[in-house]
């Protein structure tokens, strides 16, 4: 499986590093780095102050050269009724997205016992792990370990590991 990272906006290299090791690690594919690309007009919405998910993975679907695809934005990204999403995937397709705004934060109750630089980066990959996870045909899981394991806070993200449980590695390895 060939998985193309598309960053939208200003990505840091570091967190393109992240994303691309714990695809590699996890899913033993292989990954590129598309070209940057601009946040898609359309996607903001001022009476949120957020962006609208589903326009960030409409773009890595259309500009991605891989199998599956996942864009990667600094930006706050919101779906439907949510206040916010970490990421977001359709099931057994071919695009996805991650942000990084709210994986920076403790605010909702994060488990700060290493470095703040290595918190961020865990993060960063179980949520690319996990998006790509859904675009492989994977629901959330049950098991609170597994990186399938629906996250609605960091606290969730920073309980859960990086890889899949042994039923959800059956599905797709």
């Amino acid at each position: 499986m060939h998985v193309d990272i598309v960053p939208v906006g200003d990505v840091p290299a570091p967190v393109k590093r992240e994303a691309s090791s714990g695809l590699r690690s996890v899913y033993d594919c292989e990954v590129t780095i598309h070209e940057p690309q601009s946040v898609p007009e359309t996607a903001y919405d001022t009476s949120r102050s957020q962006y609208r998910a589903e326009e960030f993975i409409e773009l890595a679907s259309r500009v991605g050269s891989g199998e599956k695809n996942i864009a990667i934005t600094p930006h706050d990204l919101y779906y439907r009724r949510r206040n916010y999403v970490f990421g977001l995937a359709y099931l057994s397709g071919n695009g996805s997205v991650i942000s990084t705004h709210r994986l920076q934060t403790s605010s909702d109750g994060g488990l700060a016992d290493k470095p703040a630089g290595e918190v961020f980066s865990d993060r960063v990959r179980k949520e690319v792990v996990h998006e790509i996870g859904h675009t492989l045909g994977l629901e959330h899981c049950d098991n609170n370990r597994c990186v399938m394991n629906f996250s609605p806070t960091v606290r969730e993200v920073d309980v859960k590991e990086e890889n899949l449980c042994g039923s959800c590695q059956r599905q797709v390895l």
